[in-house]
């Protein structure tokens, strides 16, 4: 088993939940800056693509997809890059200079005048996502000690999924009433709060000495490490063509008003905080069982939302019950990922959200291919349900692997002693 990080730091319980707060506010941020375009997507093409919009408002909306299709791409560059490049770096040096980062490119976004530029914007607005969830997720689970590394995962990506309950639709609201981007303004605001945090409550951390380029890049040369980058990008792709156009979702499907669309991204949000905790709890007891528990489980809430969504109440359950299953598989495929890069800590905690990214862009860009295929809103769900089909095959396929290395005696360092019972089970 790999150790949790270079090990506890001795804090007061006020000065600890300060430094998760903080670490949890650049989450709240990175959701706020990666999710808000969902909600906004016709005012956004409408906007920068006002001559398509007017006569084909399904392809403008598609080609505004490309907007999320480019942030995915960012982080899936930046996370590996910046991850191994800046191994060494003292962890909250590094931090902070991602927290800027994250705020002049969202500040770019806002302010850029064509589509074009916006996209270039966002790409690279991108590159430090991946790379700050997983300096925080070593930071917050040397904070909160052994055994407890899923939990302290958990607790940074609470940020993010708080950001689909509170901040996602709030900010959402501002952007239907004052514009998208003021939007995008407003979460430039939390990047400058979220450096200002971190200066003041998180600890000082070195970074990894033996650290090098060439170690963490050796993750890339484990089987494991890309099953467990394909079951989140393939598998969490099916979360992402379902959410990527929930607001045409809500207003042509189920006939719900724009004004309603914040509130869909509420009940989204709240399962999303919901599953988060209760994937981080889970993944500390068996990932491979919580793994293939909430699969399952996301199949399962995409099927009902597909055939329910006409309807208000099959909407917002639906919507929160796919929040619920997704967002339990993030602590828990990045957990996997972190088993299974053995020493190659840093690019693992930041592949997990390449991952998930590459996920993004894919559900992105398959729902709007149907969408401008002419199957509408719903076939995007669809394309879900089988994106989550396959992660499930893979995920059976990575912990197969495992047995039958642990049945031939082969050394499975990640999975030995207990670990290796557990998963037997």
């Amino acid at each position: 088993m790999i150790p949790d990080s270079s090990g506890p730091t001795t804090l007061s319980p006020a000065r600890l939940r300060f430094a998760l707060l903080a670490l949890a506010l650049g989450g709240f941020g990175i959701g706020a800056t990666e999710f808000v375009a969902m909600g906004l997507l016709p005012d956004i093409a409408g906007d920068l693509l006002p001559g398509l919009a007017a006569t084909s408002p399904d392809e403008a909306n598609a080609q505004a997809g490309w907007l999320i299709s480019a942030y995915a791409l960012g982080v899936v560059v930046g996370a590996p890059t910046i991850a191994a490049a800046a191994a060494k770096w003292p962890r909250k040096r590094l931090l902070l200079a991602l927290a800027a980062w994250f705020a002049l490119g969202t500040l770019a976004s806002a302010l850029l005048p064509s589509f074009g530029l916006v996209l270039v914007a966002r790409f690279v607005a991108a590159l430090p996502h991946g790379a700050y969830f997983g300096i925080a997720s070593l930071v917050a689970a040397s904070l909160m000690g052994p055994g407890k590394r899923a939990r302290g995962v958990a607790l940074v990506l609470s940020g993010l999924t708080i950001a689909n309950v509170v901040g996602v639709p709030s900010i959402t609201w501002l952007g239907q009433l004052a514009g998208w981007r003021i939007a995008y303004l407003a979460v430039a605001v939390i990047f400058v709060l979220t450096f200002l945090a971190i200066a003041a409550a998180v600890p000082w951390q070195a970074g990894d000495p033996a650290a090098s380029i060439r170690r963490e890049l050796g993750a890339f040369r484990r089987s494991q490490v890309w099953f467990a980058i394909a079951i989140g990008a393939i598998g969490f792709g099916g979360f992402f063509a379902m959410y990527s156009y929930i607001a045409p979702l809500a207003t042509e499907v189920t006939g719900l008003e724009a004004a309603f669309v914040p509130f869909v991204l509420v009940a989204t949000g709240l399962g999303m905080t919901v599953g988060n905790l209760i994937g981080g709890r889970l993944a500390d007891w068996s990932v491979r069982r919580t793994m293939y528990l909430f699969f399952v489980a996301l199949a399962a809430a995409l099927l009902l939302l597909a055939l329910t969504a006409s309807h208000p109440l099959g909407l917002f359950g639906g919507v929160f019950l796919v929040g619920v299953t997704s967002s339990a598989l993030a602590p828990t495929i990045q957990t996997r990922l972190m088993d299974v890069a053995r020493d190659s800590q840093s690019i693992a905690a930041a592949l997990n959200h390449s991952a998930l990214n590459v996920g993004n862009s894919m559900g992105a860009v398959l729902g709007g291919l149907v969408i401008a295929g002419g199957l509408g809103y719903l076939a995007p769900i669809w394309v879900g349900f089988a994106l989550t089909l396959a992660g499930i095959a893979l995920a059976f396929a990575s912990f197969a692997l495992d047995r039958r290395r642990i049945g031939r005696g082969v050394d499975v360092p990640y999975a030995t002693g207990a670990v290796a019972a557990a998963e037997r089970d």
